[in-house]
């Protein structure tokens, strides 16, 4: 199947010199070995990226020697997600994998691109994390375990493709008591940050706790980066230095509010740094310790391991090779994605040319930082909503913490790193790059069918037996009519011939909009009360919170108290975080929601979790005590 047109253009000549160059068999043995050193959540606090705060010495000297890319992204601001892209070559909006922890079919044409490399010779290992969004394969690594490492490889002739995934800058390390992480040990005195030395965002307000997780997060980078020094001085130990090309980046942005699960350059500007031996050097595209401003992203690492592995890049990739004998040309764009995160239900894309920003919310009824179970315990977030409730907040933190959010923003990212300065909240006409990158952001959600615009039951539903991807490719599986009803919007009147549309993901919107509308909707009231008999349950719901939050809860509460009985967990999930959002107003179903918390305590699996933790953030609310519904596996 051919990818949609402008998403990947390969240079032809450069495909034929790749299967002459890399194809033959007498320079089979010059294929490079390839390292992949990945962090978790983090964004670019490393000395090489000019942060004064940093202590990094062993990813400064890489980039020393190696390139350092300043442009990398990640296409989403969350692991499963980030990691579904990385290990296909596919954006994951258009295989259905942009929810947190779902599990999708891959279609037949679709393969983690470790399988190619397997097939040409390659002996890969993961180690050890794959979250994949799918049931890995078994053909797709040599090893996936926590002892999986290249030396294990039969023959050590072999090539080898390896992955180390170093989980030491993890949100959740944020909050860890220091003693329940060893790597913290390593650190000499002069190596620690101390909080009243570090420099606070403009969007943090500067307080003692968010001091003193920033200090945290840099001491946890540091010991990474003893970490990333350990796998180098293995590579050099064993003599495989000058046959491995290293990349080092991370899968997201750092485990802090407005970083790691939003869509700003916090949340998906990542460090990449990419090291060349010098047996290797023809393939750099800069010389040892330059700087690339290439825009690349997750979707382009798979086919750039297949160019520079000599394996020809299959036509179906979405990304695009910036290595190696089969190196694209640029992308302009790079576009990002943000969905369902736990039990936080929500869809936002991002699309930028490297200078502008622009984010479409496509839910701006939600607020910017809902409410999420695991990552509450933070102690930023805490003191976010603590001076929330203390009316101590202003400025970028006052509105970061506000009930919704606004449906558009666009920012100059070369005057504005921060993003700020939202240049979408006025009432000028919107400048020429807006224009330009709405309308790529708009091209490529079709282009690619984006099934974030299917809600995730629905999706689901369509899908049956068949790969989500599959589905929205077929006759009448994705109707390009949902952009404009997912689009934000002030007129309501179009709403209403929508919310009887014969397609149940576009009555889904029109519902959608009549809630985002408030008490602008209550002329509709009639059609929304026509609406709780829809039979898409995420209509029904949808319908149902509009008409709860005007006045009308009676039959509304019950419809979706219903659905905490569905078989379906995914539609068991919607109705909790329905409930969710509407917090104390769903008090009259309490009964139900108590009974579902016990229910889902004896399921297993992360659906049954995050039903959970949307039905504890009510009994928060009523005072109640959330603390089975809280609970971690």
């Amino acid at each position: 199947m051919c990818r949609p047109s402008g998403l990947r253009l390969a240079l032809p000549i450069v495909l034929l010199l790749s299967s002459a160059v890399w194809g033959s068999t007498a320079l089979a043995d010059e294929r490079p070995n390839i390292l992949w050193i990945t962090a978790e959540d983090l964004s670019a606090v490393l000395g090489c990226y000019g942060d004064p705060q940093a202590r990094t010495p062993h990813i400064d000297r890489l980039a020393a020697e190696g390139v350092r890319y300043t442009r990398a992204y990640a296409n989403a601001s969350v692991c499963s997600p980030a990691r579904n892209t990385l290990i296909t070559g596919m954006y994951a909006t258009s295989l259905g994998g942009q929810h947190l922890r779902t599990v999708i079919t891959l279609p037949p044409e679709v393969r983690p691109f470790p399988m190619y490399l397997r097939e040409a010779g390659y002996y890969c290992t993961n180690n050890v994390k794959e979250d994949y969004q799918f049931i890995t394969p078994p053909e797709t690594w040599d090893e996936s375990s926590t002892t999986a490492h290249w030396r294990n490889r039969p023959d050590p002739e072999m090539p080898f493709f390896a992955v180390f995934n170093i989980m030491t800058t993890h949100q959740s390390r944020i909050r860890f008591a220091e003693e329940d992480i060893p790597e913290l040990a390593r650190l000499g005195p002069e190596e620690r940050h101390h909080p009243a030395a570090m420099v606070v965002p403009p969007y943090y307000p500067d307080t003692p706790a968010v001091r003193e997780d920033l200090a945290r997060l840099y001491d946890l980078t540091t010991a990474m980066d003893y970490l990333v020094g350990d796998f180098l001085a293995e590579l050099e130990e064993e003599g495989l230095a000058e046959d491995t090309i290293v990349f080092f980046y991370s899968d997201h942005g750092t485990g802090l509010p407005r970083h790691k699960r939003w869509l700003y350059e916090g949340g998906i500007h990542v460090p990449l740094i990419v090291h060349f031996p010098e047996k290797y050097r023809h393939l750099a595209p800069a010389a040892p310790g330059e700087s690339v401003d290439r825009l690349v992203s997750f979707v382009d690492f798979a086919p750039t391991v297949l160019s520079l592995a000599g394996v020809e890049v299959p036509e179906i990739i979405e990304g695009r090779a910036f290595l190696g004998p089969q190196e694209g040309l640029p992308q302009p764009y790079v576009f990002a994605y943000a969905d369902r995160v736990d039990e936080v239900y929500d869809m936002s894309r991002a699309v930028t040319d490297g200078r502008y920003k622009l984010i479409i919310h496509f839910m701006p009824h939600r607020p910017m930082m809902p409410r999420s179970t695991f990552s509450e315990i933070t102690a930023t977030r805490q003191e976010l909503r603590r001076l929330r409730a203390a009316g101590e907040l202003e400025g970028p933190a006052a509105e970061f913490t506000a009930p919704t959010k606004p449906p558009i923003e666009f920012f100059d990212l070369s005057r504005d790193p921060h993003e700020l300065d939202n240049l979408a909240a006025g009432d000028a006409p919107p400048p020429a790059s807006f224009v330009r990158l709405r309308d790529a952001l708009f091209d490529w959600m079709r282009q690619t069918n984006d099934l974030g615009l299917f809600p995730e039951p629905e999706m689901f539903r369509r899908s049956g037996d068949d790969a989500p991807y599959t589905m929205a490719r077929q006759p009448g599986g994705f109707d390009e009519r949902l952009l404009d009803a997912a689009l934000p919007r002030s007129a309501l009147e179009p709403r209403l011939a929508m919310l009887l549309d014969h397609d149940a993901a576009v009555r889904f919107w029109a519902a959608v909009g009549l809630l985002a509308a408030g008490e602008r909707a209550l002329p509709y009231r009639e059609e929304l009360d026509a609406a709780l008999a829809d039979p898409a349950p995420e209509v029904r719901f949808t319908a149902a919170e509009a008409l709860t939050r005007l006045g009308e809860p009676d039959e509304a509460l019950t419809v979706v108290a219903a659905g905490l009985e569905s078989d379906n967990p995914y539609v068991r999930l919607y109705a909790a975080v329905t409930l969710s959002a509407l917090g104390e107003l769903a008090e009259p179903v309490l009964p139900q929601i108590q009974e579902a918390v016990t229910r889902e305590l004896a399921a297993e699996g992360d659906y049954p979790l995050f039903i959970r933790w949307a039905l504890g953030h009510v009994l928060d609310e009523l005072g109640l005590d959330s603390s089975a519904a809280a609970r971690f596996p």
